[in-house]
């Protein structure tokens, strides 16, 4: 998870943990040690912060014989450092935003092209619904990029007569990130041998589907793991609610517009929600955090 609320080693983790202060330590100094040695006198430069820990991130799962390592993109995806996977089981592409302009474009569509950059050849790859031109934008390099794309159905098509699915994070917004998340497990759990989690279709190239560039990927019954999943999920400084005595405190990181947006329908939810005190002495206080050359005025209006 990346940036990381108190301490680095949050961006490492193992089985939801991160990992032990211990282990950072052994392996970041093996990693240090071993680029001092073999660098380039010529260019005699370490690699930046970021990509140091995504170096270190590798060799620990490695090292560690992980099963499955998810991987988050640190800006964009085209020319990201983590973007050296040669044939990952699967990628996804959330709801895009306008963020890292002066690295990623100031367009939708040139932040939809920097973003399918980590799609790769015969590697199935799911989106959420996005606005028609950036879609148009995944579509296209998918094809250049002979990855199949699919578009993930609305979170209400994995309910079916059952009982809703609880999120354990709040906001509206979380409900596509659910169904993307759905779908990635999905296609790692067939990859492992299971059945009966609704087969992919293969659709042929060149077909245009009725009013949608990409085709929906079928929805399915999820497993009582994924409805698990899915409710004890909890994102630690994302719409979380603390109370304390008679101020409670709303943090969110959001730094985007949409993303404030998506922040603001939480917050007037949550509130609404929150019993009040009979003597109305409560303080509601909204944290939210921008950093860089991002447009707080913007934002905060």
């Amino acid at each position: 998870s990346s940036p990381h609320l108190v301490q680095v080693r949050e961006r490492i983790r193992i089985n939801g943990q991160p990992i032990s202060k211990e282990l950072f330590s052994k392996y970041f100094w093996l990693v240090y040690n071993r680029l001092e040695e073999t660098k380039d006198p010529e260019h005699a430069s370490m690699p930046a912060y970021f990509r140091f820990l995504t170096i270190m991130a590798f060799h620990v799962f490695l090292q560690e014989k992980v099963d499955l390592a998810v991987v988050e993109v640190g800006i964009g995806g085209a020319y990201d450092c983590t973007n050296i996977i040669r044939a990952p089981v699967v990628c996804g592409i959330s709801s895009l935003g306008i963020d890292h302009t002066s690295i990623l474009g100031d367009t939708m569509e040139k932040i939809a092209w920097q973003k399918g950059g980590i799609f790769k050849p015969g590697v199935p790859a799911f989106t959420v619904m996005q606005p028609e031109r950036p879609l148009e934008v995944l579509r296209d390099r998918a094809q250049e990029r002979e990855c199949p794309l699919y578009l993930c159905p609305e979170l209400d098509a994995f309910e079916g007569d059952h009982r809703a699915l609880e999120l354990g994070l709040a906001g509206a917004h979380q409900r596509s990130n659910a169904a993307l998340a759905l779908q990635l497990a999905r296609t790692w759990l067939q990859r492992r041998g299971c059945r009966g989690l609704g087969e992919l279709k293969e659709v042929p190239p060149g077909v245009e589907l009725v009013g949608r560039p990409v085709p929906l990927a079928p929805a399915f019954q999820p497993t009582d793991a994924m409805i698990q999943g899915l409710r004890d999920t909890e994102w630690l400084g994302r719409t979380q609610v603390l109370p304390r005595g008679p101020v409670t405190w709303y943090l969110d990181g959001a730094h985007t517009t949409s993303s404030v947006q998506a922040c603001v329908r939480w917050f007037r939810q949550a509130a609404l929600n929150q019993d009040k005190p009979h003597d109305g002495s409560e303080v509601r206080v909204l944290l939210f955090n921008a950093t860089g050359d991002r447009d707080t005025a913007a934002l905060l209006k």
